[in-house]
């Protein structure tokens, strides 16, 4: 085979730094900082030399690749998939599955790199323009727009229930708030719903006082 028929298709440099991208994201999870820029030659069937002339180093692939687990559009285009004819219940934990994946993909990227927060390159890349705050707001009016056909049958407004689903969601499936003992996407929208009292329970004067309080 000549050196020619070896080489990798020519790809437009966005295109390049994409699959780079793409084929890295995996090989952090399973080797953390640990991974090689030749595994992620390998990965991609490409030299080494290919991969140093998309990014200048394995720093900065590290920080795309978290830049790309940050980013909305995958979670927003699967929170756009789901069946807005479907029961409250359902359409919330179809929504809820999704910020799950979402978090688990981010934390467990995170938890590889010994990282709490992203490092100053990663910022620069999701934080410019405030992309990763407008983000954040898109996934909350898409679960809002989920919401809002049953927006007469709640006590809050659609989007502060969409804001409950995003915290709990949180608070219910990070291991250092659960105790690595998370909840099932059916297990938080239960508690949304229907909190944990039974039916026909005494409620606590707490709730009583606080008019449109969603906890009773």
């Amino acid at each position: 085979m000549t050196v020619e028929a070896r080489r990798a298709s020519p790809m437009a440099p966005d295109e390049r730094r994409a699959t780079i991208v793409e084929a890295t994201l995996p090989l952090l999870r399973a080797h953390g900082n640990a991974v090689t820029t030749k595994q992620i030659a390998d990965a991609c069937g490409v030299g080494e030399g290919t991969v140093f002339r998309a990014f200048p180093d394995k720093a900065a692939i590290i920080d795309a690749a978290l830049a790309t687990a940050f980013d909305p559009a995958p979670g927003l285009e699967q929170l756009g998939r789901i069946d807005p004819t479907l029961p409250l219940g359902e359409r919330l934990v179809a929504a809820v599955e999704v910020l799950q994946d979402r978090l688990r993909s981010v934390i467990g990227l995170m938890t590889v790199l010994g990282r709490t927060a992203p490092q100053a390159a990663t910022r620069r890349r999701v934080h410019d323009d405030d992309q990763l705050r407008e983000g954040q707001a898109r996934i909350l009016r898409a679960i809002e727009d989920l919401i809002a056909p049953d927006a007469d049958a709640l006590r809050v407004s659609p989007a502060q229930a969409a804001r409950t689903v995003r915290m709990l969601t949180f608070a219910g499936t990070h291991p250092g708030v659960t105790d690595e003992t998370p909840m099932s996407a059916s297990e938080i929208v239960s508690i949304l719903l229907h909190g944990v009292l039974t039916s026909g329970a005494p409620t606590s004067g707490a709730c009583d006082r606080e008019a449109g309080s969603p906890c009773c």
